[in-house]
Parts: structure tokens; sequence; C-alpha cells
């Protein structure tokens, strides 16, 4: 089973443990007031200039600027988080990470070759629901309400394709060369799927220190709490520069 929705509400959560899901929270809540754009929504001004600058095949470099985007891209990285929070086996934790990296692979590639232009807001909007949603899927929200489990595999792949636009936004910030731009592309991609695997084996190793402590059992319910309350955050501010921008 990947959540626990019948027995987190139940668990005992003391002053301590109050204090810790409070320090989560705000330390979410902290990445997410203070990342800066160029983690966020777009590319450094040194990264755009070094890419612009240099026409046709550049493998390094966006390998580079894919792993750097995944690795401080704080809002895909609390998706992952909120994938493998339930997750003990890595069979089911390669399971999950891959269809998500075939979603946002998919999506990043065809949204890039094909010119397919979507709005950076609506689609980290949507990115920013990706985390409620697995947030609340770990509570077992859905469960209690809907009456049924809804299939979180398929949920991750199709969030995946939302992120893999986002990505593609972020290149279509470049005036890309036609020469050397399906390398560069696959280039990027591969980049990414390097970022997603260093950034994962460090969360996999916290989670596995904290999972063998007690505080994991009393404070599971508190953290995925503090997870939802992080994407509405980050909904908020895409909602907010949809229609201010």
């Amino acid at each position: 089973m990947q959540v626990l929705p019948d027995r987190l509400p139940r668990l005992p959560v003391t002053f301590n443990g109050y204090l810790g899901s409070f320090m989560l929270l705000l330390s979410l809540l902290l990445v997410t007031l203070t990342a800066s754009d160029t983690f966020a929504h777009g590319v450094s001004d040194g990264d755009k200039a070094y890419i612009v600058q240099n026409t046709g095949m550049q493998l390094l470099p966006f390998i580079y600027l894919g792993a750097k985007h995944m690795v401080t891209g704080y809002d895909h990285l609390l998706f992952l988080l909120g994938v493998i929070f339930f997750l003990y086996r890595l069979r089911d934790v390669g399971a999950y990470v891959t269809l998500f990296a075939v979603g946002h692979s998919v999506t990043l590639i065809y949204g890039v070759l094909s010119g397919t232009h979507v709005n950076p807001f609506i689609v980290d909007a949507i990115i920013g629901l990706s985390v409620v949603y697995k947030a609340l899927d770990n509570l077992g929200a859905f469960k209690r309400i809907l009456g049924f489990q809804p299939n979180t595999k398929a949920a991750v792949l199709v969030f995946g394709f939302f992120h893999g636009f986002g990505l593609a936004t972020k290149l279509q910030e470049f005036t890309l060369s036609p020469e050397g731009l399906i390398p560069n592309i696959l280039a990027f991609n591969v980049g990414v799927e390097l970022g997603q695997l260093l950034a994962l084996s460090a969360i996999l190793i916290l989670m596995g220190f904290w999972r063998r402590t007690e505080a994991f059992r009393h404070h599971a319910f508190a953290a995925n709490t503090a997870l939802m309350t992080a994407g509405f955050v980050l909904m908020g501010f895409q909602i907010t520069g949809y229609f201010t921008k």
C-alpha cells in the first residue's frame, strides 16, 4: 500500500510533534517564498547568454542546464517528495519515477520541437496543484471523500505531462538555433533525468533515516499537510502572476 489513510489521522502528536511539523511547514513555505525566479520560472542571465551566443550542437551546456533546473526546481522536488513519501520498495519507487520521467520527457520534447507555447503561469499553477493532489492522496482524502482510490500511477503520469510543459517553457525562453536543435533538446532532457536522479537519491537517503525513527509515524500526517500547504502557496503565486503580469 502506498498510503495509510486509516491510520494517519489517529496518530498521536505530542507538543514536540506539533513543533516539528510547524518547523517543516515553515521550511517548505520559506523555500516557496524565497526561491528566485531564476530557479522557479526561468533561466539565469549567465546561462541564457552562454547558450544564445553558442549556436549549433551544445550537448554539455544543455545537459548542465537540464540538471540544474531539476535540482533547483523546488516545485518538481516537492511533487517527487509526495510521490515517494510512502513508497518503501525501490521497485515501487522506480515504477512511479519512471512514469513521471516518461510523462515530462514526452511533453518537454514535443513542446519545444512542435513550437507549442503554453502560458507558464498556468502550467506552473497546475504543477503546484500536482503537489496538492499528491499530498491529499497520501492522506487518503480521495478515498474518504469519493469512496474510491483514484489510480495513483495514472495521476503521476498525467501530472508528469504538465511538468514537462513547464520544462519546455524554460527552453522556449531561448532563441534556439535550428542547427543541432534535436540533440540539444535530448541533451537537456538527459540533464533533467540526471538532476532528478541526484535529487531523488538525496530525498530517499533523508527519508530512509526519518522512517527509522518514531517521529515519522507521529509527523507523517502533519508533513503531508505542510506539503499540501506549500502546493497551495505555489498555485497562489502563479495565479497572481497570471493576472498581474
